[in-house]
């Protein structure tokens, strides 16, 4: 069986440049549901995963690192188009969420 550690990586490391997910869209993904604080905690202590493709409910970047995050996010939008707008409510997640991770 997987730690969570491990299967909260997998789940990242199957998303493509583009997707967003939130702390609780990857702890559901990894099959914990209410455990997004917990993948916060991994993404903290972990080195190679794509930690700023994952964002709060609300849109919120890491704090201290929203510019990075922004940066990252925005050379990674989907055609080209900035993902700024796309933070401003927790409805942005949808288009942008890998539809493979969603079959999980």
């Amino acid at each position: 069986m997987d730690s969570f550690r491990e299967t909260v990586a997998r789940v990242l490391l199957e998303t493509s440049p583009g997707d967003i997910l939130t702390y609780g869209d990857v702890a559901r993904l990894a099959g914990h549901p209410g455990a997004a604080r917990a993948v916060g905690r991994v993404l903290s202590s972990s080195s190679g995963l794509p930690w700023w493709r994952v964002v709060t409910a609300n849109g919120r970047l890491v704090p201290g690192l929203e510019g990075e995050q922004a940066s990252r996010l925005e050379r990674e939008a989907p055609g080209g188009q900035g993902v700024g707008s796309c933070l401003r409510s927790v409805a942005f997640c949808a288009p942008y969420v890998c539809s493979s991770l969603l079959s999980w």
